[in-house]
């Protein structure tokens, strides 16, 4: 199928918009899913091809393709697992949640929580929200980076939360109410739609990406603070996602380095090293993750 979208110029997402159909759907045929028949005649119809020709294609990136055959069939134990529980435990106890990585893995197996006295709801509605999230990175990594994909993991990120009854919050769109992070003042609710625009702008004309403009990415989109809450987990959804895409070693940020990790946040326009040195080690993180499973994909590190 993404043949056919190349020839006419379209992404997925572009495709979802014109003839109505979600992209969990678009997504399921991309992993070879039963999906319903009037609905694969009417995809087919809009490219022009027969209905075999949608069907599911080997990705050149390995390591996104590796990622893609665990998560169709649910692998336990694999790099799709860890990857899941890793980034899910860290990235939330990065942001206060009271989850312990054994409750993590229990959510992701079972969807269920032992233990969790005094555990607050929400922890637990993010941290499946997080599990979906990086599915959705995975279904939608070879895209280009875009307004309205980022708002859709912060949607669904933030989904059936407590932020998301309150009127004013604007779950999967940018914030209304102006917030600061580290005593930092972020960009005023006004300026962050051209600033967000200027900033994916830019990004999508670089040549060749490599980790150092994931990175510098990353670090300008946190200084932006486009969304009310969850920018943090937003933005390392982001990097996840543009790491498989240019076929990169991701990085995992452990919450034993979230001191550094911010660090090198606050400290980025006086020594970039510091938040980089962090992501590397992340990346690290992530190799030896792959080394556990004696995964040997020709991946680049571009750092």
């Amino acid at each position: 199928m993404m043949q056919k979208l190349n020839e006419k110029g379209l992404t997925k997402s572009a495709l979802t918009t014109q003839i109505g159909v979600s992209s969990r759907t678009i997504a399921k045929i991309g992993r070879g899913e039963k999906i319903a028949d009037h609905v694969l005649k009417k995809i087919s119809a809009f490219l022009g091809c027969s209905v075999t020709d949608l069907y599911r294609t080997v990705s050149d990136n390995a390591l996104l393709q590796t990622l893609r055959d665990e998560k169709s069939i649910r692998m336990p134990g694999g790099l799709y697992y860890e990857l899941q529980v890793r980034m899910t435990y860290n990235s939330n106890h990065i942001e206060g949640s009271k989850l312990s990585e054994d409750q993590t893995r229990l959510i992701f197996e079972t969807n269920t929580v032992d233990g969790g006295k005094g555990i607050p709801v929400d922890d637990i509605i993010e941290t499946v929200n997080h599990f979906r999230a990086i599915d959705y990175v995975m279904d939608t990594a070879e895209e280009p980076l875009t307004e309205t994909g980022i708002k859709e993991l912060h949607r669904i990120l933030k989904h059936s939360t407590k932020d998301a009854t309150l009127s004013w919050f604007a779950v999967g769109d940018y914030k209304k109410r102006s917030n600061v992070v580290g005593g930092q003042e972020t960009a005023k609710p006004k300026d962050v739609p051209a600033r967000m625009k200027k900033l994916l702008s830019e990004y999508e004309t670089v040549d060749a990406v490599t980790i150092s403009d994931i990175i510098r990415f990353h670090y300008e989109f946190e200084r932006i603070h486009p969304f009310q809450d969850g920018n943090g987990r937003v933005g390392r959804r982001i990097a996840l996602k543009e790491c498989l895409r240019y076929g990169i070693v991701p990085f995992i940020i452990e919450d034993a380095r979230k001191a550094f990790y911010y660090w090198g946040l606050s400290e980025w326009e006086h020594e970039k090293g510091y938040l980089t040195d962090t992501c590397l080690d992340g990346q690290d993180t992530f190799k030896k993750m792959m080394d556990m499973f004696d995964i040997r994909i020709s991946v680049s590190e571009k750092s």
